[in-house]
């Protein structure tokens, strides 16, 4: 009974977040309800006890969504779209599309011959399944995780114009900041410079 009422509220949850995404009215708001989707759709496969392939799809999804925010945030001119925009376009042709994956989805469901017995479950399932989704590539993808990881911190590191250690020093303790560069936070030397 249990593992019903949480099924139901995932998927329903999994669907008024995805319909959220495209009423909000911007696009830091629009990541923040696709994340919640992606959430309450990988509460499902943890339901199925697929932990591993769950916890993946959570973990991802936090990192992607909320790395996706920050970039907003740093590099956009409308900062994370947080002032009112629209986010649909093509409004026929995107209801055509998921009007027709629906259709096409809902008939397999109701017309496949499901087996009726499941085949044998491994000595490891989350092996099996490592195996299944890497295959002989999770060395590669090892790697380029880690590749993406030193890409994102040094493009913080490199759009930071400047942080505490410019204005403190090695002691981050000391109450006021030995700023080499007087206001502060730089505004009056480049004020002066302006004028």
């Amino acid at each position: 009974m249990s593992a019903d009422i949480a099924f139901w509220l995932c998927a329903v949850g999994a669907v008024l977040t995805g319909i959220a995404v495209f009423r909000v009215d911007s696009m830091a708001r629009a990541t923040f309800a696709l994340l919640a989707s992606f959430v309450f759709a990988a509460g499902t496969v943890l339901l199925v006890e697929l932990t591993y392939l769950g916890v993946l799809v959570i973990l991802m999804m936090i990192m992607e969504m909320v790395i996706m925010v920050v970039f907003m945030l740093m590099y956009m001119m409308n900062p994370g779209g947080l002032m009112p925009m629209t986010m649909v376009h093509n409004q026929k042709g995107s209801l055509a599309i998921a009007a027709g994956t629906f259709a096409v989805l809902a008939a397999g469901v109701i017309l496949v011959d499901w087996p009726d017995s499941p085949p044998p479950r491994p000595a490891d399932p989350t092996l099996a399944l490592g195996e299944a989704l890497m295959g002989s590539k999770m060395l590669v993808m090892i790697v380029l995780g880690l590749g993406l990881f030193a890409t994102i911190v040094a493009t913080v590191v490199l759009s930071t114009q400047r942080g505490r250690y410019d204005r403190f020093g090695d002691r981050l303790d000391r109450g006021k900041p030995d700023d080499p560069v007087q206001g502060g936070t730089g505004g009056r030397r480049r004020a002066r410079q302006k004028t």
